[in-house]
Formats: C-alpha cells, structure tokens, sequence
C-alpha cells in the first residue's frame, strides 16, 4: 500500500504542478506589470532556504512535542508510524490498554474539532474584510486576471481528477464527490485542510473505505498528496517571473518547479502553507523576495481554492487505493449504483465499528 500510495501521489503532484506552469505560461499571467524590486518592499513571511538536503534532515524530529506545537505534518506522520509499529507488536503481546485509550480518544478529539468549526465562517468573514480595507477594492481589480486564470486552472485539474477517478472507479466517483462536499467545503472557508480531516475521514467511511486504507493513507497523502498547493506554487511562480520580467531559460524554471516539489513535500495543511515554500524557493532562481507581498494581497482568496483542491485530491487517491476492499471488482463499482440498502451494507459496519472502538 505504501509504493501504491507514493507512486500516485508523486504523480499527481507532478500532472498537478505541470497543468500550472503550463497555464500561467499560456495565460501569461504577470506580463505586462513590468516591476522592479526597489529594496524598500518587504515580506511579513518567515523563510529559510529549502533543498533536498533539509527535506531529509527535516524528516525525523528532535521531539514529538515540538512537531506537534509547530505542525510539522511530516515529522508527525513518522512519529505516529514508529509508535503504531510498536504499539501494534505490544498489542499482539496482550497489551491493550494504550491503544484501548487511544480509540477511545479518537471521537472525542473530532467531536472537539467540530465544535471549532462552528465558528469558522465568522474567522473567514473577517480575514477578507480585513484583506479588503487594508489592501482596497481597486488592488483587487489588479490582480483579476491572476485570480481568474488560476481558478480557471483549478477547474482543469479538478475535471482530470474527477474524470481519473471515473475510469477507475466508475459512476462510484460522482457518489464520492458528492459525500465529501462539507469537508471540501470546511477546507475552502478556513483555508485549512487539517480543519476539514475529522469530516473527511468521517465521509471516507460513509462511502465505504475500510479504516485501514483511510487511517494510513489519508495522513500520507496530507503531507505527500497536496494538489491544489502545488498547482498554486507553479502559477504563483511563473506570475513573479513574469510580473518582474525575469530572464529565465525553460530548463532554470522547470528546475524551479522539481525544486518546488522537492521542497512541499511534508509542508503544514495550514493556511499559506504553500507560500512560504514559494517564498524559500523562488529567491534562489533571481525572483525578488519582495513579489512575495504581491501575493500575499490576494493569497486568501487562492487558498480557498487550493485547499478545496487538496481535499478532493486525497479523498479520490483514499478511494481508489482502497478501492479493493470496497467492492470484489471494477465491474460492480462501474455497473452498479448501490441501493440504500447496498449502502447500509457497505457503510454500517465501518459506523458501528467506530462506535465500537
């Protein structure tokens, strides 16, 4: 499960990051601002040059606690992996009582979480507005065709995305789609893909996918599995280049965009998340640290979208991977739309078993 999984989300990024080069190149987003960088502009952002080297060191954490406090998915994600390895070979020694604590925690944390969320469209509400007065209306009409045209590459990827998932797993896709609209909806107006998990996780249960694949891949895929963050990178990237008419060969920016891929891999499902690590690559290709600002005027708005994206992104590659446990065949996922009593069938036990534990 663990190839299977990393296979699909290397490829995702790079069809994901690929779509968004190609688009702000064929939109030519930026040209025409003709900006220079006056050495006055700064950026409210806090980076660090990322290589690969740092990705590798960054990996294992120095304490669990620190990771936790400073949302290190990546470092996380292993932590949990070592301790589930080890908690599982205590358990199958007879020793229970941790992991009894453990399952027991699990629905009151997401009970918790959900509680948050009630106040989550009045924190959105106040970030735009704040966004607005600050910046003004007419700022905003600057960067419309930034906006649009990365929407409008995000509609493309979620059609190639949506239309993967069907040749794999049929007219079980469209039901998919339509059971994760509130946790895609949680992640579009907080901006958070960790805001929309317990949701997520609950709708990945609804559609029929064993605990198992959904426990492991789902966690994986939030540090390796973020396409609408990477699509963002790509675009934004491009759009400095351009707005600061840069001159850079297509080899140096398709170096930029491997870099880029590198360097995200294991980045916080947090909002701007994705703009630091564009802010810490960039400046590395001859892009002004100060172009950073340029899209942090308009960033919430994109974070929206890219966040969104991410959810559905993870949600498809959960369901595929898992998509043998789900039915014996493609066949029945293709031809049969369950009745609501193939449906109890299928997502009763995943409830009950929830409950239960």
């Amino acid at each position: 499960m663990l190839t299977k999984s990393l296979a699909w989300f290397v490829s995702a990024s790079v069809i994901a990051g690929g779509i968004g080069f190609s688009m702000a190149h064929l939109l030519n987003v930026g040209k025409g601002l003709n900006l220079t960088a006056t050495g006055t502009e700064t950026s409210t952002l806090e980076t660090s040059s990322l290589d690969f080297q740092s990705f590798v060191e960054n990996i294992v954490p120095k304490s669990v606690i620190e990771a936790m406090s400073t949302n290190n998915a990546l470092q996380i994600l292993v932590f949990a992996l070592l301790f589930g390895i080890a908690l599982l070979a205590m358990k199958r020694q007879g020793h229970t009582q941790i992991s009894d604590l453990i399952e027991e925690l699990v629905p009151v944390m997401l009970k918790l979480t959900s509680y948050v969320m009630l106040a989550a469209p009045i924190g959105v509400f106040a970030a735009v507005a704040g966004a607005f007065t600050s910046e003004g209306i007419d700022a905003f009409a600057t960067y419309g065709s930034f906006i649009g045209g990365f929407y409008l590459s995000l509609a493309g990827l979620w059609a190639l995305m949506i239309g993967i998932a069907a040749l794999l797993l049929g007219r079980a896709a469209f039901r998919l789609v339509a059971m994760i609209r509130e946790p895609m909806f949680v992640a579009f107006s907080t901006s958070s893909s960790e805001a929309a998990f317990p949701k997520l996780i609950e709708s990945m249960a609804r559609f029929g996918v064993d605990r198992k694949t959904t426990g492991f891949v789902l966690p994986l895929g939030y540090s390796f599995n973020l396409d609408g963050s990477m699509m963002y990178m790509t675009f934004a990237s491009v759009f400095l280049i351009n707005a600061y008419g840069v001159d850079m060969g297509l080899g140096e920016q398709l170096a930029m965009v491997a870099l880029l891929l590198i360097s995200s891999k294991g980045m916080a499902g947090a909002p701007r998340g994705s703009l630091v690590i564009v802010a810490a690559v960039v400046p590395s290709f001859g892009v002004p640290i100060a172009g950073i600002a340029l899209l942090l005027v308009v960033d919430q708005i994109l974070d929206m979208g890219r966040t969104a994206t991410n959810i559905l992104g993870n949600a498809i590659a959960t369901a595929v991977i898992g998509r043998k446990n789900m039915r014996t065949s493609r066949t029945e996922l293709s031809e049969t739309e369950p009745c609501d009593d193939d449906a109890d069938r299928i997502t009763t036990p995943t409830r009950q078993s929830a409950l239960t534990h």
